[in-house]
């Protein structure tokens, strides 16, 4: 068992990012469809996923290479609220892109998030190079690649995992497993129940974790960390997990899942029923928990007006990074 240091003061910073992330994926929603964003690709219902594992990770100093859905990562990770709405509204001064990329296309230098790129499963190979460079370096550093289930069936995930294992480099493979590629079931594009059983066929651990559960995605992160740092190679860990809103602000998911399967997955909140543990085992009291909803509700509020006031990037500027630059 990997060394666990949870502490009341990191379960308090857990539940911080789960919400804030909420908060800022509603105001995203509110803002498409008021026609103010272009498109949301939302984290709603990911969030102890996310945040339980790169709680795991040494922020800012390991490696993280998100994919779209991976707000709330993000977030835990370092990006702040203003650079997320600027991303979003596609400002000038957005760190992740310059205004540049669509939105949720993460990448962050300073924090050592990783440049996301827009084809699926190609993020497992940039960990996976990462992860070479750190053993070369020997700079201790782990990288973490995170991804759906859908894109496990994309070359690039197989190459991936080939390679890390064969020279044990220190990645870890987090797949956020909601049961659907875009609008396809996981019975539709993949002949096993479990994601983590493709890991044997390489030659590394294979963990199951209840993905809404971020103290349970912690601890598995936490070993996978520690096996990574001590030379024994990568693990892939699949994290069960729902989303509670379309594939993005683009789809209807009512063409393909029934309300009767959303409204039973939401009594498992992520949010809402961390929230509650919180205040069943006395770790915050309801004036703690509502202070810090205020904080939230502010700063989601400063974002968006933050970035709504932020100047569009220069015109003149469109064929930057294309060619020589």
């Amino acid at each position: 068992m990997a060394s666990i240091n949870l502490t009341p003061e990191l379960l308090k910073e857990m539940y911080y990012y789960m919400a804030l992330s909420r908060a800022l994926d509603d105001r995203m929603w509110i803002l498409n469809r008021q026609g103010r964003a272009p498109v949301v690709y939302s984290a709603n219902g990911h969030e102890a996923a996310q945040v339980g594992s790169v709680m795991a990770l040494n922020r800012g100093e390991d490696w993280i290479v998100p994919y779209y859905r991976d707000l709330a990562m993000v977030l835990a990770y370092g990006e702040t609220p203003r650079e997320v709405m600027l991303h979003l509204l596609g400002r000038a001064d957005d760190p992740n892109s310059g205004g540049r990329q669509m939105p949720a296309h993460w990448g962050l230098k300073r924090r050592h998030i990783f440049t996301t790129g827009s084809v699926v499963a190609t993020q497992d190979v940039h960990a996976t190079g990462l992860a070479l460079a750190s053993k070369i370096l020997k700079d201790g550093r782990v990288a973490m690649a995170s991804f759906g289930e859908g894109s496990t069936s994309q070359g690039e995930f197989h190459e991936a995992l080939n390679f890390a294992a064969v020279h044990k480099l220190p990645v870890i493979f987090l797949n956020e497993n909601n049961g659907y590629a875009i609008s396809v079931p996981a019975r539709k594009q993949m002949a096993i129940m479990d994601v983590a059983a493709r890991a044997q066929g390489y030659g590394m651990p294979g963990v199951i974790v209840d993905g809404n559960d971020p103290v349970k995605v912690y601890e598995v992160t936490a070993e996978a960390v520690e096996r990574a740092r001590r030379g024994e190679g990568p693990t892939l860990i699949e994290a069960k997990t729902y989303r509670f809103v379309p594939h993005s602000s683009d789809d209807d998911d009512r063409a393909y899942r029934s309300r009767e399967e959303v409204a039973e997955w939401k009594k498992r909140d992520p949010v809402i029923t961390f929230e509650k543990r919180l205040l069943d085992e006395k770790i915050m009291t309801p004036d703690e928990l509502k202070a810090m909803q205020q904080r939230i509700k502010d700063e989601v509020n400063d974002a968006t007006d933050f970035a709504e006031k932020a100047p569009l990037p220069d015109p003149s500027t469109l064929g930057r990074y294309v060619y020589a630059e």
